[in-house]
């Protein structure tokens, strides 16, 4: 019998208190926000099924939901449209990055605990609209991706948008100006101040990395903050820094710099998977990411702050989702982004094929052509969708939540 509290509350031991607490009062909003914020214990909710064990070994999201598939600028400065967020990216059976697809599909649909049940009624239409198009472009053997001229549906609506995006707009909304100087505003809910301490060695930090690169002008602090942005990752160190970029005020440019700690996926497998070693958390996300997405994020690296391991990038606007219509819309809508989705899922993991212990690619090609176990999947879901109700009800009631 699993503690749902508990299991909570020892996930995020040793988080900053404050965005910690943040994330507590976002998860009482619906099961969907509290299935992001607990990604442990969703697969520590997991039942034993063969499904979960003899499906093909591929290199995963390890937090495949609806909000991590998003728009980014690659570091070719194309846009694409992939996965987005790594932070749990481990080796696994193909099915654990698709029933919590599925899962977040279901409680997706609906936004109070009153509809739960027309979405799930949507969400076995749509999850079964995902399976046939990850199974069929998994049968194809050969990985694609989506950008602007390649979009369909509301995927394309928000690829044409950010076509007409102005940089200054961006930085408009983070941060306030004074004659030629930016400073980030922190007035909006999405950063927090620095201590001195933070902001005295995050400037050390940033000036012998500005010495290793080829423009080290280019990456001079302007200003930072700590930063609040995502779900499940909410009171791991992070921080976004305003930096001159390509000249101020209106060149400026935000990187992110995010701890990376353990992967929750790779700790649920433990032992039956035997994950490679690597050199820190932040390589695991950044490897199997430059696998798996068909172009990196710009400027996505590895670095080492204060003896922890962090990921520097590109700060990706939040957002940088796709919006579903309401009305007539709708129905089109959802089926085209299944449809857009589950190939970028199969898409991914055929990248990822044959790499430090994961299936071959002739191997996710036969899984592809099988129909024998999509059905199973889906009544998964749908129990984990039910679990994750539950979960979210007793959290709402634990002194967690006040």
């Amino acid at each position: 019998m699993v503690d749902v509290v508990a299991q909570i509350e020892a996930d995020n031991r040793g988080r900053e208190a404050e965005r910690r607490q943040l994330k507590y009062r976002k998860m009482q909003a619906n099961p969907f926000v509290f299935l992001r914020g607990t990604c442990h214990l969703f697969y520590v909710r997991l039942p034993e099924m063969a499904l979960l064990q003899d499906a093909p070994l591929t290199w995963s999201c390890g937090d495949l939901h609806l909000e991590n598939f998003g728009s980014y600028k690659g570091d070719n400065r194309q846009v694409y449209f992939d996965i987005n967020d790594f932070d749990e990216a481990a080796l696994a059976p193909c099915t654990w990055d698709l029933v919590r697809f599925l899962t977040s599909v279901r409680l997706g649909m609906s936004d109070s605990d009153s509809d739960h049940q027309s979405g799930q009624t949507e969400g076995n239409h749509l999850g079964l609209l995902f399976l046939q198009a990850y199974s069929r472009a998994l049968a194809l053997g050969k990985a694609r991706w989506v950008e602007k001229e390649t979009a369909e549906g509301p995927v394309k609506v928000l690829l044409e948008g950010l076509a007409q995006r102005k940089r200054k707009n961006f930085l408009d909304s983070r941060t306030t100006l004074k004659g030629h100087h930016r400073r980030l505003r922190l007035d909006n809910g999405k950063a927090l101040p620095v201590t001195e301490e933070q902001r005295a060695s995050l400037q050390r930090f940033m000036q012998e990395f500005a010495g290793t690169q080829a423009k080290p002008d280019w990456f001079t602090v302007r200003d930072m903050a700590r930063r609040v942005a995502g779900t499940g990752s909410l009171g791991v160190e992070r921080f976004i820094i305003l930096v001159e970029g390509k000249g101020s005020p209106d060149g400026n440019y935000f990187l992110d710099l995010k701890q990376a700690v353990p992967s929750a996926l790779a700790l649920a497998l433990t032992p039956r998977v035997t994950q490679p070693c690597w050199t820190s958390e932040a390589e695991r996300v950044v490897h199997i990411q430059y696998r798996l997405q068909a172009s990196s994020m710009a400027f996505l690296q590895s670095v080492t702050w204060e003896g922890g391991s962090y990921l520097l990038r590109g700060l990706q606007p939040s957002e940088d989702r796709v919006v579903v219509p309401q009305g007539e819309a709708r129905q089109q809508a959802c089926i085209s982004l299944m449809q857009s989705c589950g190939e970028i899922t199969a898409w991914a993991h055929l990248r990822g094929v044959a790499r430090q212990g994961s299936a071959s690619a002739d191997d996710l090609v036969a899984w592809g052509e099988r129909r024998d176990w999509q059905s199973e999947l889906l009544a998964l879901s749908q129990h984990c969708a039910q679990q994750t109700i539950a979960d979210w009800r007793k959290f709402c009631q634990s002194t967690l939540a006040r």
